[in-house]
């Protein structure tokens, strides 16, 4: 019987068993999570505050030395571990009489641990089998299965295998090890844990040749594990504490004492694990008896194992058991498949394509765990981009995971691809986190969504009303217009000019806004000295960016020509100045600050993928002024001159574009389909570009921000109402980040996206004018959000471009262009442009400049 609160009936099993009410434990014990939606429970649950709290009280107050001696403070660290060693047993109900466990650092290393026994368990090595929905981890030991492996690709395969193994030759076989997960990772289908029984009823009279290893790392996260049963049980299970408590980092080999031989010819050993060594007239030692005192190779983790007898009494003190965690999320997964799957587009196609294993029941936890695998599909059918929704996902403070998710069997199996089909993505470029989210109009990997002891009811709403505002299309307005009536068609024409001109001399840090009435020279790279430096990471080389790094909008330079200085200045979000330095302009001044990366460095430094040569800036001063501000260790590096390899790509075909849909929310970006026919071809050659992204520069337009700053203040949620920091506020042009504003002479009769339509443009007056070609949109990510003032990130404006400017899979704000290169022009500019140039676009339907 369930109960009611706030109104609402509350189920039995919601947090049943629990110490209070989960929002309770949530606001006490989670702080972290208040206006955040936690969903990644799969990859590693929270931990709780009291936890900390206990385990730093106890470190506190008392003294641990190392294990490994017979003073007073190691033998109470010895006492500890052995205490908690059997405590962890019986959390999983594993008598010690049959069962040791031997503390690892995580699963995966557990699983190694077996693979390299049984590689030295005979000379012929040993088979290998796995199922195809196992953990990258398990898959990963077939490499070392000297006899061979085989991938299970159903469990009746698994099934006829088991059937055959009493017919096998016998012993002389080599060893066999099965591995399977007790629940996947990847959609939280649980496996049977009769496989292990039944492997060894097939045994039954003979010498042990199969054992069996279950990876339990994301079943036991919120699942009991009934050991009881040693003849049942597998040989060996791997897990990790993390995925059970948060913290601490530990994970734990349960071995069958039984199966304890096939350790028994391990070769290395390690400090702590032998009675005695020889070390000079023969090579031999004595291994120690137990099984986790010969595994434990060295110094044991023991801070890490003391932390673990404090999680487990946090956990019972607020779970009770693992029984009333299994309950609470089942009734949360329940509830969220089939909110999730119910949902429809205005025109009745799904949203949702959930990816669950024959058999499984969200309601029966012998079959399916609490964690949803699916993919997204707009109103059209087609494929909504995983990046994105992680992406947008996390602007709104939702935390979720995409991609393969360490599982690539289940996954691609899920998704329908071959090994061939993936072996043709590897070699058009895709990689393992990377942002190739359809191939083949197919998707490359899946979202999940996972829960946990402390998911809410709350967290379950949070998601779907984010699902239902910007995945659920809406009942478009209007008829087809097309895209020449909409914009270009006016009785008066809209003139053009430069709002304003800004250089970022630092990439992903601050703008150097051009001053009114300056000149400012123009190159093939863009404008003169943007994006001239920027930060690398000095254990990486990986080149610094706003988006994982906010703060760095903090980092203004300033480009002082008159004495030939890069002057840089870090303020707080305040604006109050804190520190500056100065750089020379003049590359002759570098010598003694900068030394050379070339290409063949150990640590290349890259920009969006792409490996680049920078001169690096190593003296400490200068490293220190960025990494004392930042908090990170990185220094200043500089484009070298004339090395650019990179270039922009700029448009060789121009196609007829046919407008599909007026937008249903004013602002919306027009979606085009292009024809197969060209209209003309464009013979300019791509400009060379430095450390800027896409193109040599960037444009947008005041009209434009002004459209969307009225969406973002007529949107709202349809959540409960919003705190006073997530209240839609106008935002700056500066987030956008651009080089060129331009602005409409005619304010009253504002033109908003009216350069969507341009193909090119000149800006200057007269026989001064430079001319721009426009490569295409800009495709903008979360990195928008941040207040280039404050270094503040927000939800907007990247929650309302993607609403109101998608085309596609991509959200669109602003235009590349490139300057064009008179080639009968002798010297290194090819002209200036001011704040305040007349700008005289071409249009898609024009054939020159007016």
């Amino acid at each position: 019987m369930g109960y009611r609160a706030n109104g609402i009936d509350i189920p039995a099993a919601y947090c049943s068993g629990y110490s209070d009410d989960v929002d309770v434990i949530r606001e006490l014990e989670y702080p972290l999570l208040k206006d955040t939606t936690y969903l990644d429970h799969a990859g590693t649950t929270l931990y709780a505050k009291s936890l900390i709290d206990s385990f730093s009280r106890d470190l506190t107050t008392n003294l641990y030395g190392n294990p490994h001696s017979l003073s007073a403070s190691s033998q109470l660290s010895s006492q500890r571990v052995d205490d908690i060693r059997l405590k962890a047993l019986r959390f999983f109900n594993a008598d010690p009489e049959d069962f040791d466990l031997v503390f690892v650092a995580n699963a995966t290393a557990a699983i190694k641990l077996v693979a390299d026994s049984f590689r030295d368990l005979t000379p012929q090595g040993f088979w290998y089998g796995y199922h195809v929905d196992a953990h990258t981890s398990l898959v990963g030991a077939r490499e070392l299965a000297g006899a061979g492996s085989r991938c299970f690709m159903t469990d009746e395969e698994v099934g006829s295998w088991i059937s055959e193994l009493d017919s096998g030759s016998g012993v002389s076989d080599p060893p066999k090890l099965f591995a399977y997960p007790g629940q996947s990772n990847m959609n939280g289908r649980r496996f049977p844990m009769r496989w292990c029984e039944r492997i060894r009823e097939q045994q039954d009279g003979k010498e042990q040749n199969v054992y069996t290893l279950l990876d339990a790392a994301s079943l036991v996260s919120t699942s009991p594990l009934d050991l009881s049963d040693a003849r049942a049980a597998p040989d060996f299970t791997v897990l990790s504490f993390y995925k059970i408590f948060g913290f601490p980092d530990l994970g734990a080999l349960i071995v069958r004492k039984s199966a304890g031989h096939v350790f028994d010819n391990r070769k290395f050993f390690g400090g702590g694990t032998v009675d005695m060594v020889l070390t000079k007239e023969n090579a031999w030692h004595a291994k120690k008896q137990s099984i986790h005192e010969r595994l434990e190779d060295g110094t044991l983790p023991f801070h890490n194992i003391i932390a673990l007898g404090s999680a487990f009494e946090t956990h019972r003190r607020l779970y009770g058991s693992m029984e009333n965690v299994s309950l609470h999320t089942r009734f949360l997964a329940k509830q969220l498949y089939q909110r999730i799957t119910a949902l429809k587009h205005y025109n009745g196609t799904k949203v949702c394509e959930p990816y669950v294993s024959q058999g499984s029941n969200y309601s029966d936890p012998a079959t399916q765990g609490p964690i949803l695998a699916f993919n997204l599909r707009n109103s059209r059918g087609m494929w909504v981009g995983k990046s994105e929704v992680e992406r947008l996902a996390s602007v709104k403070n939702i935390q979720i995971r995409s991609g393969t998710l360490c599982n690539p069997g289940g996954t691609a199996t899920s998704l329908g691809w071959t090994g061939a089909d993936m072996l043709r993505h590897f070699s058009a470029g895709m990689r393992c986190g990377d942002d190739h989210d359809i191939m083949d109009e197919r998707p490359t990997g899946i979202l999940r969504v996972s829960l946990g002891a402390m998911s809410s009811q709350k967290d379950i709403d949070a998601f779907m009303v984010f699902l239902e505002e910007f995945y659920v299309d809406k009942p478009p307005e209007g008829l087809l217009v097309p895209l020449s009536e909409n914009l270009t068609m006016s009785p008066q024409p809209p003139s053009f000019y430069v709002e304003s001109l800004s250089v970022y001399p630092i990439k992903s840090c601050g703008a150097f806004r051009v001053p009114d009435g300056q000149r400012w020279k123009v190159r093939r790279e863009g404008l003169a000295w943007d994006r001239e430096w920027c930060l690398v990471h000095q254990g990486t080389g990986v080149t610094l960016n706003q988006k994982r790094y906010p703060r760095m909008a903090l980092i203004r330079p300033t480009l002082d020509l008159a004495n030939g200085m890069l002057r840089i200045a870090c303020r707080d979000g305040s604006g109050i100045e804190k520190r500056t330095l100065d750089i020379p302009l003049r590359r002759e001044n570098m010598n003694s600050l900068t030394t050379s990366l070339c290409q063949n460095a150990s640590k290349p430094s890259t920009v969006c993928g792409d490996k680049i040569v920078l001169q690096v800036y190593t003296a400490v001063a200068i490293s220190s002024f960025f990494t004392d501000f930042l908090g990170v260790p990185c220094t200043l590096a500089r484009f070298p001159p004339h090395s650019s390899t990179r270039s922009c790509v700029r448009p060789s075909i121009r196609r007829e574009r046919t407008p599909i849909q007026k937008p249903s929310m004013p602002g919306s970006f027009p979606q085009f389909t292009s024809s197969s026919t060209p209209i003309s071809a464009q013979t300019t050659n791509n400009n060379p570009i430095l450390l800027s992204n896409e193109s040599p520069l960037l444009l947008i337009s005041r009209s434009s921000v002004n459209c969307l700053n009225e969406s973002i203040k007529s949107t709202t949620t349809s959540s409960s109402p919003p705190s006073p920091d997530s209240t839609k506020r106008a935002v700056a042009a500066d987030v956008f980040r651009a080089n060129v504003v331009i602005a409409e002479n005619q304010p009253m009769a504002e033109r908003p996206y009216i350069e969507d339509t341009w193909r090119s443009l000149s800006i200057g007056p007269g026989h001064e004018q430079l001319r721009f070609d426009v490569l295409g949109s800009c495709e903008r990510c979360q990195m928008v959000c941040v207040d280039q003032y404050t270094g503040i990130r927000g939800d907007e404006p990247y929650a309302t471009l993607a609403k109101t400017r998608k085309a596609g899979r991509k959200i669109l704000f602003g235009r590349h262009i490139s300057p064009v290169h008179d080639e009968n022009k002798e010297g290194e500019w090819l002209g200036t442009v001011m704040v305040g140039d007349v700008v005289r676009p071409v249009y898609e339907d024009e054939d020159e400049i007016c």
